[in-house]
């Protein structure tokens, strides 16, 4: 299993906005449907990435925990799901029933959203103020697959209990390791 590494984002850029099908709900959900008044957290993943398997059951419970607090989340895959069958909107939508997603979970069948946002891996984080411009772009923990850390969403949690305490984000944003984005061929 290859490793990839996110790119920086200028933190402060504005959210793009999309219009995407919730695989769960067939809902057209748009930024502006999930954007909060205290924090919004984009996160792109994937359903047969081992990383995203491996910090899913946390990553469930840090959205239902924060989500009462006000913040939102919303995730969306870009896959090719012609290539990578188990990331298409019905196994999408099985696994977003299955761990009971308090989110949407989008489908970017044109890949035009993973581009705008440059994202390249899953699990990739992207956090948003209250302005929606972007506070934090990284890693969920730094759990990964067989590296013996505890699954924690720490580096994640801090970010957001910071924005709700209006205090600064940590300086120090570690880029998000994961399974490549599985792009079409052009």
């Amino acid at each position: 299993m290859a490793a990839y590494s996110n790119a920086h984002l200028d933190l402060g850029t504005k959210a793009y906005n999309f219009a995407l099908l919730d695989t769960a709900s067939d809902a057209l959900v748009s930024l502006t449907d999930v954007a909060s008044s205290k924090a919004t957290v984009i996160m792109f993943i994937s359903n047969h990435c081992p990383y995203v398997q491996h910090i899913l059951e946390e990553l469930v419970e840090v959205a239902a925990t924060y989500k009462a607090k006000g913040v939102n989340f919303v995730a969306i895959s870009s896959n090719d799901a012609m290539t990578y069958p188990q990331d298409g909107p019905q196994q999408m939508k099985a696994l977003a029933l299955d761990y009971d997603f308090s989110f949407p979970y989008l489908y970017d069948q044109t890949q035009q959203v993973a581009r705008m946002y440059e994202a390249e891996c899953t699990p990739e984080f992207f956090v948003y103020d209250s302005k929606m411009r972007l506070a934090y772009h990284g890693q969920f923990d730094d759990s990964r697959p067989n590296n013996g850390k505890p699954i924690t969403g720490n580096d994640l949690r801090a970010v957001l209990d910071a924005l709700l305490s209006k205090q600064p984000v940590p300086k120090e944003q570690v880029p998000s390791v994961g399974c490549s984005i599985k792009w079409r061929d052009s």
